[in-house]
């Protein structure tokens, strides 16, 4: 069955000596806005990496497939969802569309959860997933550094080079002539805060029920530690994933069951019960630990839940913070 309940959660990304996501239009520094010189992360590189773990972690078990994969023909995954809905590959009919469309959804994580245009080649119409999120946004200006650095040995080629035709141009070559220069794109620090809704309405049309969403909020906990590389060896989810669930005030079953689909609430007032600030006496931060986060749970609205998850595979704690948790602060 799919997930009755509206939510809406948060989070914040940690970025230290790192490039968060740049922008290949800008020689790749890192995205930024001009005016306030905060940086971004878009909803794309994050739905990225979520799809990335899921591939990993998941692997093999039905309806876990993912749609949008590294070089790869989106068309094929297409294709071969119509046939495993037992219509023609390429059949144009409204009902062989439709019937691709509720087959990719069961076979597609990515599909189910973020929803997909699949109106290319084969044809399986297009999905609207119930899972959105947000720009990630920093929470201070970020300072962009483009940095030199020597790389010890070249990549000169040679026209059907055997092995020793190398080796004649490496010995006929200056040492200081086999090496080159390249550059490095990155920030000192950045604490990102990024946002996400979770429609129930939407859920029901796709099928995205509370196993993709466990698999969901455990992805995004995880998600960085399974991503590390020279650009991002310092990224990470610093926070609890902060949880909104809807559940209604009605003492009727039915009314409070709507309530609970359709929110109590809206979402900007419960991100507002979350509070990030740079702590008065730290002129420029340099760790998360350089904030304070305070959680209002005095003034949660009638009918929501407010929930924290620090283990990504460890239940939500509702109502209260993850023992042991330092970071955030309850006002």
């Amino acid at each position: 069955m799919a997930i009755q309940n509206r939510y809406e959660f948060m989070y914040y990304v940690s970025c230290t000596n790192a490039n968060p996501n740049g922008d290949p239009d800008m020689g790749n520094t890192p995205r930024l806005d001009p005016q306030t010189m905060q940086g971004f992360i878009t909803d794309v590189a994050t739905k990225r990496r979520i799809r990335n773990y899921i591939q990993m972690a998941f692997e093999g078990q039905p309806g876990m497939n993912i749609i949008v994969q590294q070089a790869t023909n989106l068309n094929r995954h297409i294709a071969e969802a119509k046939r495993a809905a037992g219509v023609e590959d390429c059949a144009k009919e409204k009902s062989a569309v439709y019937a691709g469309r509720k087959k990719a959804c069961e076979l597609f994580y990515d599909v189910r959860t973020f929803g997909a245009v699949m109106s290319t080649g084969p044809n399986a119409g297009q999905v609207r997933g119930p899972v959105q999120i947000t720009f990630g946004k920093s929470l201070d200006p970020i300072l962009p550094l483009d940095i030199s650095i020597t790389r010890m040995a070249v990549a000169d080629t040679i026209k059907d080079g055997k092995v020793e035709d190398y080796l004649k141009k490496e010995e006929e070559t200056p040492e200081d002539k086999l090496r080159t220069m390249g550059r490095k794109q990155l920030i000192p620090f950045g604490l990102y805060e990024v946002r996400g809704f979770i429609s129930a309405n939407l859920a029901a049309e796709t099928g995205f029920d509370d196993a993709d969403l466990k698999a969901l909020f455990e992805a995004i906990l995880n998600m960085y530690e399974h991503d590390h590389s020279a650009s991002k060896g310092e990224m990470s989810v610093v926070s609890p994933l902060v949880i909104f669930k809807h559940v209604g005030t009605d003492s009727d079953e039915m009314q409070r069951a709507r309530q609970a689909k359709l929110g109590c609430a809206p979402a900007h007032k419960l991100f507002e019960l979350v509070h990030a600030k740079k702590k008065a006496d730290v002129p420029v931060p340099r760790s998360y630990r350089d904030y304070d986060v305070t959680v209002d749970l005095e003034h949660v609205p009638a009918g929501v839940e407010i929930g924290f998850q620090r283990d990504p595979y460890g239940p939500i704690t509702w109502g209260k913070l993850p023992q042991g948790e330092d970071w955030f602060r309850l006002g």
